[in-house]
């Protein structure tokens, strides 16, 4: 049940739903979130919000308050998974975060490790332990979306699986922001990240870090990491339906390929294909026991290449998120013009496209090379475009002459509903 109160009679325990008033009367950019912190308690109390309303079904009453401050704490003592309270986050350029994403990894790791190692020796799974971690997440995110990404990608071998975690949790944050989803999601994209793998403690470190093949048999053991993981988590009472359903399908392909049920297309969530886009794009962009990394452009075009396994518009929107795109890629620009993606070493976090006709009036225009910026008031990639639907035939040749200067001869007709055919390809190994 929602109740308003006044400032001054928020306390702990509370369930805050909403703040009354003008977002610029607090300092704070999640709207609920489960009142834990004493701090948190004293910044409410010391805002200029007119109000608060309290959840009173998933918190502390304003009629059990006064016992709650007596030592009767039994209604606030439930270990709730809740958003924390985050300050906004001033934005930092790419140099300044990266000193303080280094640092974040490093302590990241260290507390991943260490709670995982809890899960190993059977001790229950400890969520609410994860969550200051992906409050630090979300707030070096806050401040630059690319700097701690770029920071985990120079992850030892000997640390992947928490630094992985770490990355995972980064890139599904930036991506539920991309995709303007309330904080309190962004806050259990984050944490089902961070958790999506604790399944790997039953397999051993040798197998995980083994430089070769695996065997059928090893493989086996590999694949039950996310029911495993799922069965550890499903005892916490605070565990989300979104970090339960990453832990149990990221390895899901919507061809039918994944694992552990085969799951196809409609049977597979949009949280599962979020994570399986940002575990796999990690994954390859790390060095590992068995592989050399690849760079962040190889990847995302490996990817792209893989049909089946990802879903199409979800990973356009993780390249927008990243600001990665295979070259050779035809795009629709907010401008209304078509152009190929193009390779932008200098700059991988601001893609570069060519632009070489306008949608609107159908004809070609002379070559124009754009690097796109994420502010609103520059040109945008929209989606990306069937060359068949705009009567380009042998695009692949097309693109190559675009990109290498040259200007082919385009014919344009009425878009119709048409799709390219591309080769099935799948990934070879899933660990």
């Amino acid at each position: 049940m929602l109740r308003r109160i006044r400032r001054d009679q928020v306390t702990l325990g509370m369930f805050v739903h909403r703040f009354e008033g003008s977002w610029l009367d607090h300092p704070f950019w999640l709207p609920r979130f489960h009142l834990t912190d004493a701090k948190d308690l004293a910044r409410i109390r010391e805002s200029s919000v007119t109000g608060v309303v309290i959840d009173e079904g998933r918190g502390l009453a304003l009629d059990s308050a006064a016992a709650a401050e007596d030592g009767d704490a039994s209604a606030a003592g439930h270990e709730l998974l809740s958003p924390p309270l985050l300050a906004v986050q001033r934005r930092h350029g790419f140099a300044e975060e990266r000193e303080r994403a280094v640092a974040l990894v490093k302590h990241s790791a260290r507390e991943i490790k260490r709670l995982f190692a809890e899960a190993h020796a059977g001790e229950k799974v400890r969520l609410t332990a994860f969550a200051p971690l992906v409050a630090e997440v979300m707030a070096s995110v806050a401040r630059n979306p690319y700097a701690l990404i770029a920071v985990t990608r120079l992850k030892k071998l000997d640390e992947y699986t928490y630094v992985h975690s770490l990355a995972v949790s980064a890139l599904m944050t930036s991506f539920a922001r991309h995709l303007d989803m309330p904080e309190s999601e962004v806050f259990d994209y984050g944490v089902a990240g961070m958790v999506h793998d604790i399944g790997k403690i039953v397999v051993p470190n040798k197998i995980l870090q083994k430089p070769g093949p695996l065997t059928d048999a090893e493989f086996a053991l590999v694949r039950t990491h996310p029911e495993q993981g799922y069965r550890l988590l499903s005892r916490h009472a605070g565990a989300s339906d979104v970090v339960l359903d990453v832990c149990r399908h990221h390895h899901e392909r919507l061809d039918g390929s994944g694992y552990p049920f085969g799951l196809k297309d409609g049977q597979i969530s949009r949280a599962a294909r979020i994570a399986a886009i940002c575990d796999v794009y990690d994954a390859l962009t790390s060095n590992r026991s068995y592989k050399a990394a690849w760079k962040a452009e190889e990847a995302i075009g490996r990817m792209y290449d893989w049909d089946g396994n990802f879903d199409r518009e979800l990973l356009l929107g993780f390249m927008k998120t990243i600001g990665v795109y295979p070259p050779g890629l035809l795009v629709y620009l907010s401008s209304n013009r078509l152009a190929v993606t193009m390779p932008n070493d200098r700059r991988t976090s601001r893609p570069k496209v060519r632009v070489f006709f306008c949608a609107r009036e159908r004809t070609q225009l002379p070559l124009l090379d754009l690097v796109l910026d994420d502010d609103l008031g520059h040109d945008q990639i929209v989606r990306e475009e069937s060359p068949v639907d705009w009567g380009i035939t042998g695009w692949p040749l097309v693109a190559e002459q675009l990109m290498s200067g040259c200007v082919p001869k385009i014919v344009s007709v009425r878009p119709a509903d048409t799709t390219s055919d591309r080769p099935a390809r799948h990934l070879a190994d899933a660990r």
